[in-house]
């Protein structure tokens, strides 16, 4: 297994470190992921959120009781409630997106899983989802988290990152190639 200071380093790194072991101690690393996707969700679906957390124009105060009100609305525990107003007070509410993606790590490390990174040019169905994942099992050796995202841009096809390898079988990939080896015949 990867120790935990070589998934999560810097800023976001020491608070996911610390978010991460509060809720292994506590047995709430179920209800933390919940949670963390639920925040992640918000962000992605809210400008103005992003905004807030970025934006050093929002004072600590005014950023604690955003929080303390999104916490409610979204049923967040007290694990991620509380490093989120300790983010605010210590003006690092900027780095929720890296907290997120560093517990995330963190936590599939601790289950045995590897996450890999899926870009496809359509939306996947469950059989092409969980054939992906058996292959990627039987080529990792681990349980494998698939993190799927679609752009239409490559055409048709996959690019697939695990760890510091990528694969990518996408056909404006395939496209480039030809290109270059065109350029070099003529």
């Amino acid at each position: 297994m990867a120790s935990s200071a070589s998934l999560t380093s810097g800023v976001a790194g020491r608070y996911a470190t610390a978010l991460f072991e509060i809720a292994k101690e506590s047995g709430q690393l179920d209800k933390v992921e919940a949670d963390l996707a639920t925040v992640q969700t918000a962000l992605d679906g809210s400008a103005d959120l992003r905004d807030m957390i970025a934006s050093p124009v929002f004072s600590r105060e005014d950023q604690g009781n955003a929080i303390r009100a999104l916490a409610g609305k979204m049923d967040l525990g007290p694990a991620v409630t509380n490093t989120l107003l300790l983010m605010a007070q210590n003006r690092r509410l900027f780095v929720v997106p890296g907290l997120i993606a560093g517990v995330r790590a963190l936590i599939a490390d601790a289950r045995g899983e590897v996450t890999a990174e899926v870009t496809a040019a359509k939306p996947l169905t469950q059989a092409q989802t969980q054939a992906l994942a058996d292959t990627l099992k039987a080529s990792v050796g681990r349980d494998v988290k698939l993190d799927v995202t679609v752009d239409e841009s490559l055409i048709g096809g996959l690019v697939v990152k695990v760890g510091s390898r990528m694969i990518d079988t996408s056909i404006r990939a395939k496209l480039a190639n030809l290109q270059n080896v065109m350029k070099e015949v003529g």
